[in-house]
């Protein structure tokens, strides 16, 4: 990992994805998450504040980045839930199979270069009965703001260590076995590029 990735990348998204609008995102999908939590791509520990403790029992945490993780500690010292740290890349999650009753994820699937071995990897470790709640943003509906996203695209994964803006969420979900049971979206506060969210829950 370059300095660059280490050092200014959590800086970045952690101002990022820490905005209002995205917060207000987070809110509608982290509060349904209960029994073991399995978080990908946790970052700075931003969902924190969003967790009903009363439903959940633990929460690991899988954030390959050291940056990442360090940037972390603040959001952890203010909260009651303890995280256990999963220091490898989602498509690698070091835990049993079924382990999980619920997998969160939240502004991390753009980033990730083998989406779909990562999935599979969620879908993997998901109990029969748990749920995948996401929360993500991705490619827009409307052709003139697809055309912006794919112009862009190429510079915005430079500066942001891999984030795309062209990811179809459905369908990356539909694509590798999960059933969407609920699924909300639209644009959000921010330039329309990079501010069509996607949010709801799937299974298995």
């Amino acid at each position: 990992m370059s300095l660059y990735e280490d050092y200014c990348v959590p800086h970045l998204t952690n101002c990022l994805c820490g905005v209002g609008a995205i917060s207000k995102q987070r809110s509608f999908v982290v509060p349904h998450a209960k029994g073991k939590v399995l978080e990908v791509g946790m970052g700075s520990g931003l969902n924190l504040p969003f967790y009903d403790a009363d439903k959940v029992e633990s929460i690991w945490g899988l954030e390959p980045s050291e940056g990442m993780r360090k940037k972390a500690q603040k959001n952890l010292a203010e909260s009651d839930l303890e995280v256990e740290w999963l220091g490898l890349p989602s498509e690698e999650i070091p835990l049993e199979d079924a382990s999980a009753d619920t997998v969160l994820l939240t502004y991390t699937l753009c980033s990730i270069a083998g989406w779909e071995q990562a999935l599979g990897e969620m879908k993997r470790v998901l109990k029969p009965d748990g749920k995948l709640l996401f929360c993500e943003h991705g490619l827009a509906p409307d052709e003139s703001t697809r055309k912006w996203q794919h112009r862009i695209n190429p510079v915005w994964r430079t500066f942001t260590a891999g984030c795309n803006l062209t990811r179809d969420v459905p369908s990356c979900l539909e694509q590798t076995g999960f059933t969407i049971e609920k699924i909300d979206s639209g644009f959000i506060k921010g330039p329309r590029f990079a501010t069509y969210n996607y949010w709801g829950q799937a299974s298995i």
